[in-house]
């Protein structure tokens, strides 16, 4: 009877697996996103969001695959440390702490998202090249995970945001061009059937925590997007984040690689010929002489200023006017170009007789963010 049963489960189970699988392979990408015009000499100009990423990211360099001393807790005190000591000096900061209590810095940063989201139904994506379109989607991607955490803020333990049915990755938070979107469906639909399977693409989809990809000091953009990939992949592949071993026949790999399956079919092969690609040192040697990945190295802390950090932000001054500041510094207007609110969109260097692009200004989304929709009051957890 019991065999009977076990039998009959995973007849269910694999018909469930089936399904889903035919469900994915069925999921086609929207018909707004999939054209292309290679021939197009548009650009998106995204100013304002390098402006705000050269003021609130602190560029940590390449991994040194130092370890971190032991935290100790303070005397007098139960609680005790969490610090992950291969990973905690890893990884590029984003000044969250500067958005605590500052509504306006937060209205312009949900902006940013408003314009981007806005922008396809003003000038469909097919009118752009490809390279034009990915460096849209991944900075709408990570816009939209930095509002997400900000909300959630000071929050430090990520997982919970990031993992399972109901996590900012699954929930369609997103309208472009009238489809409702999750960043998901950007990344595993849109993304990763548009740019043939590139697994390339995950390193730019920044997911606010120490043991993901970096986030950028300046916005991704046509002319640099696969330069500025390659950058993140080499810093990544050659972290303590990213890549490590201790013993001879195991590899240890990053858990974004686990969560990134579906790039690597054939996972221990393809995985590893993927690392070659760019794992340099002593690494290098120890994965080609592995038997075995192994994707088990995590590190869900929010990649904020403080946590082990904190040198970093005590050297940012906490200024929320300078902050400000620097956002509108970054509003000139640009010659030849159409200001969609934070967004320019302009024709590169154009023969006498091309005709000007004649876009409409979107007024319902002004640049200084006054009528953006002010978003839920959210509860904040203690740092964990």
């Amino acid at each position: 009877m019991m065999k009977h049963i076990r039998t009959t489960i995973l007849v269910i189970c694999g018909l469930l697996t089936l399904h889903g699988t035919v469900d994915a392979a069925e999921s086609a990408v929207p018909e707004p996103f999939q054209g292309f015009d290679d021939t197009s000499k548009l650009t998106i100009n995204y100013d304002d969001l390098s402006g705000l990423l050269r003021t609130v990211v602190v560029d940590v360099g390449d991994s040194t695959r130092a370890i971190a001393k032991p935290a100790h807790a303070k005397t007098g005190t139960r609680m005790k440390p969490k610090v992950k000591r291969f990973t905690a000096t890893e990884g590029n900061r984003f000044f969250y702490e500067t958005f605590t209590d500052n509504e306006a810095g937060r209205q312009f940063l949900r902006g940013i998202q408003k314009s981007l989201e806005a922008l396809p139904a003003e000038e469909p994506l097919e009118n752009f090249s490809r390279d034009e379109q990915l460096a849209y989607w991944l900075n709408l991607y990570n816009v939209t995970v930095l509002n997400e955490i900000v909300a959630v803020y000071p929050k430090r333990n990520l997982k919970r945001l990031l993992r399972g049915r109901n996590s900012i990755l699954e929930r369609k938070l997103l309208t472009v061009a009238g489809v409702s979107l999750s960043l998901n469906d950007i990344q595993f639909t849109i993304l990763k059937q548009n740019y043939a399977d590139n697994p390339l693409i995950m390193y730019g989809l920044y997911q606010g925590v120490v043991g993901g990809p970096n986030i950028r000091t300046s916005a991704y953009s046509g002319a640099n997007v696969y330069h500025a990939l390659e950058d993140n992949a080499y810093k990544f592949v050659n972290s303590n984040r990213g890549t490590f071993s201790n013993e001879e026949s195991v590899f240890l790999v990053s858990s974004l690689y686990e969560r990134n399956r579906a790039y690597f079919p054939k996972f221990d092969s393809e995985l590893s010929d993927h690392l070659l690609k760019y794992l340099e040192g002593e690494e290098r040697t120890k994965l080609q002489a592995a038997s075995t990945l192994e994707p088990n190295i995590d590190d869900w802390t929010v990649t904020d200023m403080g946590g082990t950090r904190q040198e970093i932000g005590r050297s940012l001054a906490h200024n929320n006017a300078a902050l400000l500041d620097s956002y509108k510094s970054n509003r000139a207007s640009v010659n030849g170009g159409i200001r969609v609110a934070s967004v320019i969109v302009k024709p590169q260097p154009k023969d006498p007789e091309e005709d000007t692009i004649d876009l409409e200004e979107l007024e319902r989304f002004p640049v200084d963010g006054a009528n953006v929709e002010e978003m839920a009051t959210e509860d904040t957890e203690p740092t964990e």
